[in-house]
Parts: structure tokens; sequence; C-alpha cells
């Protein structure tokens, strides 16, 4: 939850003694009014108001340097960095020994431009004056280090390219409230976000896109909405749950803990807190699924981390309770505060927020990658202009890996927060992530059938995602591209199904849509192993086939009485008896699989069919591929 209040930089109002040309007691007696009026004005929280009175003051006197640095203070506040930069210049002009001691404001709103190198000069420049106020110094080298670190990241990441640009989601989107905290199921079909109302009550709010336009956002239909305070939420890939956080409530253990509701006929049901697993006596918030709705990362400030707030993630079990949550370690978790967790739909890459590691100042946003082995790598910073000199809250990616949304307050701002929409550069996107959707049914009784879904990187072999239909067979599970996939469905007293989808090489615009009947095991019950590969003209088994063959004699082992017939086809290029022989040596080398990983080889047969029994065209290579077969049988059960 967001419940931010502007501070003045140190020093706006204040002039610093010091000796030089400019002397205070000569300033004009109605421009020392105006100024005393800006000064009420500030105090009031009327900031645009004090403008106009320091605007006024110098009018009056075109030589009062306090006005100048307070006017550049003030502009700096409303982040207008090009109006404070030059009227902090105007300043020095004046009087370059009285002002020198603002250089650490002037420096500070420098970068705000963008401008690292000329802001870290100053600040070295500023850090040669002897006897600086301790508080001063302190500062001063803390910029000096932000200032730094840009340097250098903008040496090694310099893309002449990328033009960051926020659009402003509109009067549809965005109100004269705060609207923040930005999420969308996988098709990009509804915005669901968090609007302060009267700025304190929290609620959910949603919009559907139609035809590329946002419709009017109205408050989610249901029970999730209540008098109290509901924020930080984030909605699953499927659209059917949402989790989120709430404050202060009957049924929570600790000042905020972490709630969920399920999408239902008449609406979002009313939330249920996630329990004593999840939730402490201590502050859990920011909520993030993972696509296939087994991980939840969130942030929390429970003892045993390794600073203010830490993220975690739990895990959901075969039982359908959480998990003990896990720190995320010590690479990404620090001294200082870690908030704010977005895994992407591509279930590999995760955002997160840190005033911890080093960056611009502040709050920065951060990008983590998994490794091979599923644990996660070394963070790196998202870069200016995303990160700035001011606290980075949120940010959520779209799918497609390149549209991101995030919550600023801006100057084109209906009001607060508002959500804007931008293009995320190339080095920190994560992986465009298609979608396969469809029903799991019995292929004799064509009833829905609860289900495990799963999605496996052939390469290596790591389980990208695992998903349970609903109780009627529904699934949707995420594709990132850029790899090949097995594409496993299994379930008790079923034979498995498999697929393969090959994006390695392609990067498909389309998502997919498979209904797949699952056969009972039985008799005569059969499959084709589509991801078990050969070379070809040869026999000897790719190491991708490994995913299929596992689960395989998963099957055996689980249905210890069957007997199968792995059997062999090819299509009818060249001479038959060659495609005999070739068909039964594949059948062959994935019975010797087999036997080596523990299945006794009576209860194995291989045979090969040439190209005698097609399943498609030969005069196609689609046929053809088609055709080029390993398949299973049910001898015995």
């Amino acid at each position: 939850m967001i419940n931010r209040v502007p501070l003045l930089l140190a020093g706006i109002l204040f002039t610093i003694t010091s000796f030089g040309q400019y002397d205070a007691s000569k300033v004009n007696k109605k421009a020392i009014e105006s100024y005393n009026k800006a000064i009420e004005k500030v105090q009031d929280g009327k900031y645009k108001d004090a403008v106009e009175a320091l605007e006024e003051a110098i009018r009056r006197d075109a030589k009062y340097v306090d006005a100048y640095l307070s006017l550049g203070g003030i502009f700096g506040q409303l982040k207008n960095y090009q109006a404070s930069v030059a009227t902090y210049e105007n300043a020095f002009k004046i009087d370059a020994n009285y002002t020198f001691g603002y250089k650490l404001p002037y420096a500070i709103n420098l970068a705000g431009l963008g401008q690292f190198q000329k802001a870290l000069d100053e600040i070295e420049l500023l850090l040669t004056k002897q006897n600086l106020h301790p508080n001063t110094k302190k500062a001063a080298e803390y910029r000096k280090k932000t200032f730094q670190f840009a340097v250098a990241y903008e040496k090694q990441h310099k893309d002449q390219q990328y033009v960051f640009t926020p659009i402003n989601l509109g009067d549809a989107i965005n109100s004269s409230e705060s609207e923040y905290f930005p999420s969308m199921p996988v098709d990009g079909s509804q915005l669901i976000f968090t609007r302060r109302l009267n700025n304190f009550n929290e609620d959910f709010f949603g919009s559907r896109k139609e035809e590329n336009t946002w419709n009017q956002a109205v408050r989610l239909n249901g029970s999730i909405n209540t008098p109290m305070n509901e924020g930080a939420q984030n909605i699953s890939q499927d659209g059917n749950w949402l989790v989120f956080t709430g404050c202060n409530r009957q049924d929570g253990f600790g000042s905020c803990d972490l709630y969920i509701s399920y999408l239902t006929n008449d609406g979002w049901s009313e939330a249920m807190n996630l329990g004593r697993n999840i939730n402490t006596d201590q502050w859990e918030s920011q909520p993030c699924l993972s696509p296939d709705k087994r991980d939840l990362y969130f942030t929390s400030r429970r003892p045993g981390g390794f600073g203010g707030s830490d993220l975690y993630v739990s895990r959901l079990q075969a039982n359908g309770k959480w998990s003990t949550p896990e720190n995320l370690g010590p690479e990404i978790n620090t001294a200082g505060d870690e908030s704010s967790p977005f895994i992407h739909a591509d279930n590999q890459t995760l955002y997160f927020a840190s005033t911890g590691l080093p960056g611009y100042g502040e709050e920065d946003l951060f990008v983590v990658r998994k490794k091979s082995d599923g644990t996660f790598g070394k963070p790196e910073n998202l870069g200016y202009p995303i990160n700035t000199i001011s606290h980075e809250g949120t940010i959520f990616i779209e799918s497609n890996g390149r549209t991101a949304y995030y919550a600023s307050d801006r100057s084109d701002s209906r009001g607060g927060l508002d959500i804007y929409q931008f293009e995320i550069r190339d080095a920190i996107r994560p992986a465009k992530t298609l979608w396969v959707k469809g029903k799991v049914f019995d292929n004799k009784t064509k009833l829905g059938l609860p289900s495990t879904v799963e999605l496996i990187d052939l390469a290596t072999k790591q389980l990208i995602s695992r998903v349970q239909t609903d109780e009627t067979g529904n699934y949707l599970i995420t594709l990132p591209v850029g790899k090949d996939y097995a594409f496993n469905v299994s379930r008790r007293g079923y034979l498995f199904y498999s697929d393969h989808y090959s994006l390695k090489e392609k990067d498909p615009d389309a998502t997919y849509e498979k209904n797949i009947p699952l056969q009972p095991i039985e008799a005569d019950a059969a499959i084709v192993l589509n991801n078990v590969f050969f070379d070809v003209n040869k026999f000897d088994l790719k190491p991708e086939s490994q995913v299929e063959l596992d689960q395989v004699i998963q099957l055996l082992k689980d249905n210890p009485t069957i007997k199968i017939q792995i059997e062999g086809h090819t299509d009818n290029a060249g001479n038959a008896a060659d495609n005999q022989k070739l068909s039964e040596n594949r059948a062959r080398s994935v019975i010797q699989y087999l036997i080596s990983k523990g299945i006794k080889a009576d209860r194995l047969l291989a045979k090969g069919f040439g190209a005698t029994k097609p399943v498609a065209d030969n005069n196609t290579e689609e046929g053809r591929a088609l055709n080029r077969r390993t398949g299973l049988k049910i001898l015995s059960k």
C-alpha cells in the first residue's frame, strides 16, 4: 500500500550564513512580504501558490537570492527539474559564495534531468569545502555514491535507440484520486488496480479492453470490496484468483495480512485470510502469484530477514495449503527494504523494488532471472529513466514482454498517482509469453477431468509450470518463447498426453487452444509419444527425449501390472525395407532406455511398422512429420 507525503528538501526556505556580494538586509520590503507569504503557503502544502508568491518577490527584487533558492527547491519538489536547475543557476550568478551550500539540491535536480555526470561534478566540488555541516556532508556523500553508480551504469548500458515515453491511460482508468498497483491476466483483456478514495479507503477497480481501448473502470463486483481497506492486489494469469493485502481486519494476525478471493458466477467471493503459514503478527503485503498459481511471492517484515522488509515465496502444496515461506536470500534481500515483487508470465523473470541495492537513490526497481536450477541469479537495476532520484514503487509487464505499466505522479496526472503505460527496453525485458488453454476430458465419457498439466524445458529438463485444471478440466498454461517445451497432461488411471511446442526458432503471435482427451488405462489404449526425438535416418535417442520417457517410466511404476508395446513408424520416403528396419531399431532404443532405468524387460515389447500405418498424407512435409512417430500401446492391464 502507498502512503507517502511529499517532503521539502532541507534548506528550501532557509539561507546559509556566508560572506559574499548578496546582502539580505537590503532586500526590497515588498519582496520580503511576498517571500513570507510563500513560507505560509508551503507550510499549508500549497506549493503552486508558493511559486507565485516567490516569483512575485523576484519581480520586486531581481537580486533576491533567498527567493531564488527557495523557488529552486519548490520546483524540485514539484519535479519540475528544468525550472529548478535554471532557478538555482540564477542564484549562483548573483553570489556564488553565498549560495555554495546549495550545490547539493542543485546537483539532485540535475540528476532529476538525467545529467548525472554534471551532478557528480557539482557534488565533488561541494565536498571540497571545509567545515561542511555534518548533515550536508553525509547527504552529499550519499548522493555522490548514487551519481557514480548512474554514470557507470550509463556507460555500460547506453542504448541510443530507447526512448522512455510513458502514456497516461486516460480518464477511463485514472481519476482525481490515486490509482496504483496495476495487474492483468495473461490475455491482457482487463486491467485490475487499486484506487484510494477520499485519501483513505482503498478499493479494487477493473476495466476491460475493447478494440484496444479501455472501458470506464468500475468497482469489482461481488464481495471483495468492503468498507475496510483492500490494496496491493494481484490477479492470477487465468483471471480466477485475486490475492491482496488487508489491514486491521478482525480475522487478521498482524497489522496487514494477505488474503485471497475467487471469481464466481456472482463476482468475486468474500476474501479469505491465507492463514498462519503466510501471515504473522508482523506486516505482510504486496502478494504476487506465479502464472501456474503454485508460488506466492510477497513482502514481509517478519523476524529472521536481512533488513527492514524482505521478499519471500510460499509454495502451494498437494493438500491445498501454503508452505512455510522461504526468504529469497541475500542476493535479493538486503539491510534495506525490498518490496513489490512481480513475477512475469514467463515464470522466470522477477521484478522488485529495493532501497538497499546500489541505485539512483531512495528506492529503485530491479530485475532478476531464474537460473537453470530454478534459483534466482543476480539482480540488475532497470536503469534511468525508469529509475530516478525518487521512489519507484511497482511495475507490471504484459505477456508480450514489451508493454509495462506503473503508477506515477507525473505532470499530466489527473490527481495523485496515475497509471501509465510504456515500452520497456530490450535488455531488461522478460520473455514474450504465449499461452495454451483448453479442456481435459475422458475420451470415452467426454466428461471433464481434473488433471495435472506440466510444461518442461526440453533442453534443461527444468519444470517451467505445473497447473491443476479446475473441477471441469479447464486449464491455462503459459508458454515463454525462445525455448522448446514438452507439454504433458496426466491423471491417475489414464495414459498421459504429450505434445511439444517448438518456440526456440520461431516467435508466433498466435496463442493455442487445445482440448485434450485422456485415454483410460486398458488393453489396446494407445498414445503418441510426441516428445521422443531421433535424428534423420538414425535411431539414437536425442537427449530431449528423456523428459517424455521419464513420464513413461512413471506410468509403469504407478501401474506395476501393465505391459506395453513401443511402436516405431516412419514416412514413406526411401526404401520400404530400410524404413521397416529403422522403425524397429527406434522402438528398441526406447525399450533399452526403459530397461536401463529399472523397468523389467518382460513388461516391454518393441515393434516397428515402417511406413505401413500412416496417420497423415505422405505427399506433404507436415503429413510426413506426423507419420514419423513413436507410439505406446497397452498390451495388458
